[in-house]
């Protein structure tokens, strides 16, 4: 058996100010920190004597909500790339606004939304090629840090789907609890949790 609790990193600058987020490096705000204090502090009394190791997308407010997790473990933190959310390109660092207004159509999943961005299919295969390396990972336990669009993905790859048009189903803060069986068979325990992001 196989346990992996998922952590979508919680209140960002880019949740607030009309920016995108990508690979645009946000930190959280001030109650983003306060609620990754709380997920460490709660998280962390729920899985006393039990060991984990912990993987973290590379980019500030995922390695924000990852720390306080991490400190109250005592445990190091990898930092994965593959962890990161979509990269769409020349949006990356731009308004909301301005995506809305010079997104290029996208009629394939190979088609790319904006220059210099992954396409679905790669932004997929990613997260795919991501989920084989943590099931074939030594350690039993694992949690992964990381981003709404990333974790939405991840969702169905872990269930065995085929790729499919984006459907959001991240919440800031939410902590989704999964585990492989003695079977093999994949399931979803709990998903997107908001209680442990709460003072």
């Amino acid at each position: 058996m196989k346990n992996i609790i998922t952590i979508q990193h919680t209140q960002s600058i880019h949740h607030n100010n009309g920016m995108v987020g990508s690979w645009t490096d946000w930190e959280l705000t001030d109650l983003g920190k306060a609620q990754a204090e709380n997920i460490g502090r709660k998280l962390s009394a729920e899985l006393k004597g039990q060991t984990y190791k912990i993987y973290s997308s590379d980019l500030i407010r995922a390695r924000q909500t990852a720390e306080p997790l991490a400190r109250y473990m005592g445990i190091e933190i990898g930092y994965l790339e593959k962890l990161r959310e979509h990269n769409i390109g020349e949006a990356v660092g731009k308004t909301i606004q301005w995506a809305k207004e010079n997104a290029l159509p996208v009629n394939s999943f190979d088609d790319r939304q904006f220059p210099g961005a992954e396409s679905w299919r790669e932004f997929w295969n990613r997260v795919s090629d991501l989920c084989c390396e943590v099931v074939a990972d030594e350690a039993d336990n694992i949690i992964l840090v990381s981003h709404g669009v990333t974790l939405s993905v991840w969702q169905q790859v872990w269930l065995g789907s085929d790729i499919v048009e984006f459907k959001y189903s991240g919440l800031p803060g939410g902590v989704s609890f999964m585990e492989i069986k003695d079977n093999g068979e994949h399931t979803i325990q709990r998903l997107n949790d908001p209680s442990y992001m709460r003072g």
